[in-house]
């Protein structure tokens, strides 16, 4: 036996218990392996006349057997001799992959620029699609993960002799003569016994190795082939009777697992939308068509193709805190993370698909990148393709793009509020809101091209109910003064509307006193519950001051009366019908407060809101108010003041402290 060097043996070590996170993706490595020496195998014959194979024959074998607990990975590549087998597989991290993409690099490089072209005009194109997957050397000890011992049996092409190389992964190796019919290599694992929660058996199953072929090899340029067990009926006999049964019998079949193909890398003019939805429905457990595909092929300092899927409809689990974003992230058709969060921002976290690069910087176990930095130039140029497609899906198809807005308009907004408005270039035309004046979903464009031309604000109001919202009389007071007002049911649209501040439009333009162009024009973002909306002349605002000072011996009551629940009670500038309005000063307004309170432990954390009650002194509750105070009657007041402000509550969808209060106080007045 030949011994592992100390080093060597350390580093194998290391090789089957650290590097690897996921045992299953032996396969993966040893069909990588395979798949490399069948491309050095084709590369000879297109550089060397007297290779002579014919493509369509070149493949891989995976083969199991359950009552010896082998698998066995096959291929009809370039093989290895004697010394290739003790110099690749007994010196650890040695990578002949490696190797032969140096020597072919200088090779380039030697060769004259005549040769180079001559070369060129023989087999440019199937040069370019040799593609050497391995460059580590390390992927072949990963079998040592799963197995107790591992075989490798090759003879290298051109030769007569076949060897063994053989090793329990502890001590050493062997190699010895051996046999085989024609030029490629055998690797044979013998599964380690099955041991508590480790059950090596799945990978001597059909389903065990088939789902692994599946899901991170399927897109090897070589076909993967498997004998797969079939049942076929067989024919009925001339002679059976009425009462005959069929019969059935078991056959095994040689069976193509792996699509060799991906679909990312044929143009997008050869691929039917049918191939594309089937690929999405199928890949990613979808029973929908997506709502949009998106296909994008780059090349510069990182080549890379990428084919992406707006979903029709949020997955089940997208609000639970084990939903992972990403994208499936190949190299060279190899399978390296099933979800690459790094592809994708957050805000985008309900795309789906691929992305394939031979570029990567991958780390030694090929199971992430060695240089983030590449992921996250990949991600920057698909959040902009992301971008221009959904605008695209705006512009084009709005009936579309209001249904995936109903799905995912959440993830948008939420976008904006948790990047801190740092998302809002990006998000900001993308948004839908309802409006009150034109009763469907605008956007914010569409809001300003219709505000009048003295507008400075875009106004919202929020709460739990659109209707509810139509019918408050903040809204209806501004838009009876002709702005419209933006209605924000779902509870992160004001945090939204805060993270925004202020929306500008190419559109709508602000000119100089001579005439000049300026910058396009800013409008602020209003909550029509918050302080000064710029609706009110200064000659209104003066008379409310005025009649806040003149009533503020009744104010003082009213204030006393509510103990402390308003910051102030003043005379309105907005209200037309009701009696009464709760606004607020500062940033926090009544919604934003009671959206604080229903998270857990929200007593605690929710801020301080500063709330001013309103009062319409043309409504005829005021005459009574201010009677009653006339009169002493600070019984009749305290009532009056705590029903106004529950009802201010209720209309605002908000819930009251004491309903049985509210309800004893009203049936008193009433007596």
């Amino acid at each position: 036996m030949r011994k592992f060097k100390t080093e060597s043996k350390k580093l194998l070590d290391l090789m089957i218990n650290s590097i690897y996170t996921n045992k299953e993706i032996f396969l993966r490595e040893l069909i990588s392996n395979a798949s490399d020496a069948v491309d050095k195998l084709y590369f000879r014959s297109l550089v060397d006349d007297e290779v002579q194979i014919n493509r369509a024959d070149l493949a891989i074998t995976v083969a199991y057997d359950k009552d010896a607990r082998t698998v066995t990975i096959s291929d009809n590549g370039i093989g290895m001799d004697k010394d290739e087998l003790d110099k690749n597989l007994g010196t650890i991290a040695h990578s002949d992959s490696f190797e032969f993409k140096a020597n072919q690099a200088a090779a380039d490089a030697d060769e004259s620029a005549e040769d180079q072209e001559g070369l060129a005009d023989k087999t440019a194109q199937d040069i370019a699609d040799v593609d050497i997957i391995g460059q580590f050397g390390v992927g072949f000890y990963s079998a040592f993960m799963v197995g107790k011992k591992v075989r490798v049996v090759s003879r290298a092409y051109g030769s007569d002799e076949a060897w063994a190389w053989e090793s329990d992964g502890v001590d050493g190796y062997d190699i010895k003569a051996a046999e085989r019919d024609t030029h490629g290599t055998d690797v044979t694992v013998y599964l380690k016994d099955n041991d508590g929660d480790e059950y090596y058996d799945t990978y001597a199953s059909e389903s065990g190795l088939k789902n692994l072929i599946k899901r991170y090899s399927n897109y090897v340029r070589y076909p993967i082939n498997m004998e797969v067990e079939k049942t076929r009926e067989l024919p009925k006999p001339d002679d059976a009777g009425d009462d005959y049964k069929p019969q059935f019998e078991n056959y095994t079949e040689l069976e193509t697992i792996n699509s060799m193909i991906p679909i990312w890398k044929r143009k997008k003019s050869e691929v039917s939308d049918e191939e594309y939805n089937e690929f999405y429905k199928t890949d990613f457990h979808d029973f929908e068509d997506p709502a949009r595909t998106i296909s994008l092929h780059a090349e510069g300092t990182l080549t890379y193709d990428a084919l992406m899927f707006v979903p029709s409809h949020a997955p089940y689990d997208m609000w639970s805190k084990d939903y992972k974003k990403g994208l499936a992230l190949y190299s060279s058709g190899v399978l390296i993370m099933e979800k690459c969060e790094e592809l994708v921002p957050d805000y985008f976290n309900f795309m789906r698909g691929v992305v394939d690069s031979a570029d990567l910087t991958l780390n030694i176990s090929r199971e992430t990148l060695q240089h983030n930095s590449q992921l996250r130039a990949i991600g920057r140029r698909l959040e902009k393709k992301i971008k221009s497609e959904l605008e695209n899906m705006l512009e084009d198809d709005r009936e579309a793009y209001e249904k995936f807005y109903k799905e995912f308009g959440r993830t948008l907004k939420y976008g904006v509020y948790s990047s801190y408005g740092m998302a809002k270039s990006t998000l900001e035309n993308l948004l839908l809101f309802y409006s009150a004046k034109q009763k469907k979903m605008i956007t914010l464009e569409e809001y300003v091209a219709d505000a009048p031309a003295e507008a400075e604000a875009i106004y919202f109001a929020a709460g739990d109910s659109i209707d509810r919202l139509a019918q408050m009389p903040i809204v209806t007071t501004v838009l009876a003064k002709g702005y419209d007002v933006l209605l924000c049911d779902e509870n992160v649209d004001e945090f939204c509307m805060m993270a925004l501040q202020s929306y500008s439009s190419d559109k709508v333009v602000t000119f100089d006193d001579e005439g000049n162009q300026e910058e396009p024009k800013q409008f602020a973002i209003k909550n029509v519950g918050g302080e000064d909306l710029g609706l009110t002349t200064e000659e209104e605002k003066k008379e409310a001051e005025e009649a806040t000072e003149a009533n503020s011996g009744l104010f003082d009551a009213m204030r006393e009366a509510l103990g402390g629940k308003v910051e102030k009670v003043v005379v309105s500038t907005r209200l037309t019908d009701a009696p009464v309005v709760l606004t607020t000063e500062g940033a926090v307004s009544l919604q934003m407060a009671q959206i604080f309170k229903q998270q857990p432990g929200g007593d605690a954390e929710t801020p301080d809101v500063h709330i001013v009650m309103e009062v319409n002194p043309k409504h005829s509750v005021f005459d009574v108010l201010k009677k009653a105070h006339e009169d002493g009657d600070s019984d009749k007041v305290s009532k009056y003041t705590g029903i106004l402000y529950d009802q201010a509550l209720l209309v605002e969808g908000l819930p009251i402290d004491n309903p049985l209060e509210f309800s004893q106080a009203i049936a008193s007045l009433m007596q």
